[in-house]
């Protein structure tokens, strides 16, 4: 049976993409917000490795179409043929479930691991992208996750020849563009290099999408985080810019001081409000916001910049303007999955269900509800 290696995380926009391992873990691997690679040493994969993995997704591809025509499906991916392929786990391994997968939604898009490929050398990382395209001709968009500070140390004429061999896109996780935040949660990265990175990125012509935390600031820092992420994606203008609203897990760096009250955190109320002040001060981009995950509260701040920066803002005040007893509601139902737009405050059938589960978790004596929002916040990762 054929397997290949793949790395714990992506960017939830690449669910649909054939995860492609060409390092391992994190060279930085010390932010204070993030759990994923801690204790555990980066490696740049050899490019043989790599495309031996490669060539194990094809193998495994050619199989699966094979199955299908066995099948009776006619060399479709289907709903028969991946029912047949997620019933037999003892059959078909995790490397076949995911390539099943990556098929049924059209086998076009593909992502390279861990947090920061473009840490190999860029003619390593052009040979690998070249492969790929060779073996699967039919793939239209390849992207990755970069860091800042390896972009800026990149040339201009490095990042177009990985474009010219097929990156489309890079993910960049910014957090913040406050630099004493940015010293603070040991990002190792300032500022100006992010608007470096990021303005480099974008004249190469490979689509940039900036990630931002809100709530990452804490009460301390909240109006110079919204602020400053603003200017320096100003300065930038990415394609793309996603919120990922903070959650502090027990075993991050950042827990400590948390639960020494060195950082006191926003409750979702004020990190919406942090949201708006952030909104309010993007000017001059052409960038598309999104809000594409569970951890934000607002699934619905999403649009294009400028002519959707209104609407946005005014779905912040409509939020705003709700009761306590809605507001409250809303983050329940949102945190347990059944709200995803305000509009679904108007469904009754959910409000009663939502109602009820807030009156168990009182009679409970639960104490603070805001506190138990937040744990129902570690469902989602």
């Amino acid at each position: 049976m054929f397997e290949f290696e793949q790395g714990p995380i992506r960017p939830p926009s690449e669910a649909k993409s054939l995860l492609i391992r060409a390092t391992r873990n994190c060279p930085w691997n010390r932010c204070e917000f993030c759990h994923t690679y801690k204790g555990e040493k980066f490696h740049v994969r050899s490019i043989d490795e790599i495309k031996a993995d490669v060539q194990k997704a094809r193998d495994i591809a050619d199989e699966i179409r094979q199955l299908s025509w066995r099948n009776g499906c006619g060399g479709e991916v289907n709903d028969e043929l991946i029912r047949a392929i997620f019933d037999s786990y003892a059959r078909y391994g995790e490397s076949y479930r995911s390539v099943a997968s990556w098929l049924y939604f059209g086998g076009t898009q593909a992502f390279i691991q861990d947090a920061n490929s473009l840490q190999m050398k860029t003619e390593d990382l052009v040979e690998v992208l070249t492969f790929l395209k060779e073996r699967f001709p039919q793939i239209s968009r390849i992207t990755s996750y970069a860091r800042s500070k390896t972009l800026a140390a990149k040339t201009l004429k490095e990042l177009r020849a990985l474009h010219k061999a097929g990156l489309s896109r890079i993910h960049v996780g910014l957090e913040t563009g406050y630099d004493p935040l940015l010293k603070y949660i040991r990002k190792g990265v300032t500022a100006r290099e992010h608007v470096d990175a990021g303005r480099k990125v974008v004249k190469s012509g490979i689509s940039l999408c900036g990630y931002v935390m809100p709530g990452l600031g804490g009460k301390r820092w909240t109006r110079e985080h919204a602020i400053e992420t603003a200017r320096v994606l100003n300065q930038i203008n990415p394609h793309y810019i996603r919120l990922r609203t903070l959650y502090v897990r027990s075993d991050m760096a950042l827990h400590q001081k948390v639960q020494t009250g060195e950082m006191e955190l926003l409750d979702d109320d004020e990190v919406v409000q942090e949201i708006g002040l952030f909104i309010s001060h993007l000017n001059g981009i052409q960038s598309y916001l999104a809000s594409d995950h569970i951890l934000n509260l607002l699934e619905e701040i999403e649009g294009q910049f400028p002519q959707d920066k209104e609407k946005l803002l005014a779905t912040i005040d409509r939020y705003s303007a709700l009761s306590v007893e809605d507001r409250l509601i809303f983050k329940v139902g949102r945190r347990a999955g059944l709200y995803r737009r305000l509009n679904d405050l108007q469904n009754g059938e959910i409000r009663f269900r939502v109602e009820q589960a807030i009156e168990r978790l009182k009679k409970q004596g639960s104490g603070d509800i805001e506190n138990t929002i937040k744990s129902m916040m570690a469902n989602y990762i």
